[in-house]
Order: C-alpha cells, then sequence, then structure tokens
C-alpha cells in the first residue's frame, strides 16, 4: 500500500526517502512551472511541457530517452513534482521503464494532492481521450503538502475542491455541507486545508485499499466522472481544454440530478451542489447540439461497457451505487436541468 506522507517540510521528507531506499541515483521529473521550485536544481531533472495536451505519448517517449541516457535503473528513484499530469505521466515512465522503477509523488497542486497522486493509478491522454492508455502502479510514497499552494491561481484551488467535494459525498454529509460552505477568497488556512486534505485522501486511500484494481468498490470514485470526463474530452477537441475538476463539477451536478430521478436522491442536495456548482464553475458552454457527441463519449469512456453508459450515483450522501446503468434519455434530461441550473 502506498504510504503517504502529510507534512510541510517536504525536503526533509524526501531526503528521508532517499536515504531509506539506498537508491544508486535519483530521476527528477517536473513540468516547466514546477521545476523552478525545485532548488537547487538537482543533476538528473527531465523537465517537460506543462499542460494536460503535454500528457501524451511523444511526451512519455522523451522521458523514456533521457531516463535511459540518465542510467536510470531498476535501483533508481524518480521523484515526480508537479500536477496531476506529472504524477500520471511520470508514474507512468517509471512504472513502464524497464519493468519498473521505483517512484514517489510529490503533488504541487490540490488536484494532485486529493486525485491524481494517490491511488496508483498513471496514464496519458490518447487520440483526444483522458487516460486513455495507462496501468495500475502505486507510488511507493506520496508527500503531500499544503505549501505549494499560496501560488496556485484560483481556477487551479476550485479544480481540485471538486474533487474534495466528490469524496465528502461519497462518505461524510456534515463535511459535504462544511465544503459548500467554502469561501475561495479568503487566505489559505494551512494547519485546516493539510486536515482537510488528510480526511478527503483518507476516503481514497480505505476505498482503493479494499479493491485496487477496479473490480468493484472503487469504482465508486468515479462519481461526476463518465459525465465529466466527456466534458473534457469534449473541450480537448474543441481545442478549448478546461480544467479537469471544472468538468468534474459539471459531471458531479449532473450525475446527482441522475441519482434524483433514478434513486431519489434528495433534491435538496442537488440544489445546494448545484447552486455551488452555478457560482464558481460556470465557464464551459455547451447546448444541446452538443448531447450526440457527449453521449458518445461517455459510451467510449472507460468505466462504461458493451455501448452502455454506467455511472456511479448516490441514493444519498454516503450511499453509493456502482454500475448504474443509465440511458440517453436519462442523460439527456440531466444535462437540459444542468444547463437550465447554470443559466447556459
Amino acid at each position: 500500500m502506498q504510504n503517504l506522507i502529510f507534512t510541510n517540510d517536504v525536503t526533509a521528507a524526501i531526503e528521508r526517502l532517499e536515504h531509506d531506499g539506498g537508491h544508486n541515483l535519483t530521476v527528477w521529473i517536473a513540468d516547466v512551472n514546477t521545476a523552478r521550485l525545485i532548488t537547487p536544481t538537482p543533476p538528473h531533472l527531465i523537465t517537460i511541457p506543462d499542460g494536460d495536451d503535454s500528457k501524451t505519448l511523444e511526451t512519455v517517449t522523451r522521458v523514456w530517452d533521457e531516463m535511459e541516457r540518465m542510467g536510470v535503473t531498476r535501483h533508481s528513484l524518480v521523484v515526480n513534482l508537479g500536477g496531476g499530469m506529472v504524477t500520471d505521466l511520470g508514474g507512468f515512465a517509471a512504472a513502464t521503464f524497464k519493468r519498473g522503477v521505483r517512484f514517489i509523488n510529490v503533488p504541487t497542486t490540490l488536484l494532485g494532492a486529493v486525485d491524481a497522486a494517490v491511488g496508483g493509478k498513471t496514464g496519458i491522454n490518447y487520440h483526444g481521450l483522458k487516460n486513455e492508455i495507462g496501468a495500475f502502479a502505486p507510488a511507493s510514497d506520496g508527500i503531500i503538502s499544503t505549501c505549494f499552494f499560496d501560488t496556485l491561481p484560483l481556477q487551479e484551488m476550485k479544480s481540485g475542491f471538486a474533487e474534495v467535494l466528490k469524496h465528502a459525498m461519497l462518505s461524510d454529509r456534515d463535511e459535504f455541507l462544511r465544503l459548500l460552505n467554502h469561501d475561495f477568497c479568503a487566505p489559505i488556512d494551512h494547519d485546516d486545508l493539510l486536515e482537510r486534505l488528510r480526511r478527503s485522501v483518507q476516503v481514497k486511500v480505505d476505498i482503493v485499499a479494499r479493491d485496487p484494481n477496479e473490480q468493484g468498490e472503487r469504482k465508486a470514485l468515479n462519481l461526476g466522472h463518465t459525465v465529466g470526463h466527456a466534458f473534457e474530452s469534449l473541450a480537448m477537441q474543441r481545442g478549448k481544454p478546461v480544467p479537469h475538476g471544472y468538468a468534474v463539477a459539471w459531471g458531479l451536478v449532473t450525475e446527482a440530478v441522475l441519482s434524483h430521478l433514478l434513486l431519489k436522491f434528495p433534491s435538496e442536495d442537488v440544489h445546494r451542489l448545484g447552486n455551488f456548482v452555478r457560482d464558481n464553475y460556470r465557464d464551459f458552454p455547451f447546448t444541446c447540439d452538443d448531447y450526440d457527441e457527449l453521449l458518445a463519449l461517455m459510451r467510449h469512456d472507460k468505466k462504461s461497457r458493451d455501448g452502455e453508459i454506467t455511472c456511479t450515483l448516490l441514493s444519498a450522501i454516503g450511499n453509493f451505487h456502482i454500475d448504474q446503468t443509465v440511458t440517453p434519455d436519462d442523460v439527456t434530461a440531466a444535462l437540459d436541468i444542468l444547463r437550465d441550473h447554470l443559466g447556459l
């Protein structure tokens, strides 16, 4: 099981892991922005372009080439420093190079800390589809910190917060209601946020420990993602990518509506969630003309099967139901309600 370290003294944590592992070589992978955070510059640093559109086979091939040139072996260590793109791609590169090199994740974004850096999924995008190629390969360790968040754009904080909200919807009504009162304009309280992260990440850790390869219960973590990934892929196809968490937020509302229609999820919680998303995540205009493409993307999603669209739905906060088949008419009705609620 992945070892998680919650600390704001990241340097000391990495040095301890390097020392305890007895590795012959440490290689850092970072994008062009997060590479600036590493001081002094390490002798073995692989810098990749930033942005989710860089999470490609071409980029991972270049990482493999650099690892080979640097002499990386199965006794080496890879440190992935960055957001979800870096930990997804860096983890995939390490997991596949020489059939597996130990790697640790050091997420620098809220989204990375609560989602991509934890749980063992690695991957790259392919032919415009999110994480189409990848592997289950957990990092040996993850260092979770809030020390990088002060410089994050508001959009990045909102993106990560959507995954925190998702974990609360899967587990804890009181936490769900508390999060809906969050003020993104308030200064970051690092101690409080680190505790919120600890609670949120633990939801994912507990589920993954019981189902590491997504054969059953782990599918609960897909809440909001069948629809959310369709929004994200549509935006990529348009050449106007949106932050992952924004797409997930729209997916959460849509799937909450589906939950109400099919499982009697309380309408008041649909409205509470919808109001929060309307007030904080409104930057993706779509119309009914996009429905056919969105449905096609949902059918192609890894979580769907045999051409049917399947979602994780809720009968109440904390009561999730995996592998729920929804019809195109169900989805269309939910998208209509989403558009009305967001004022699109």
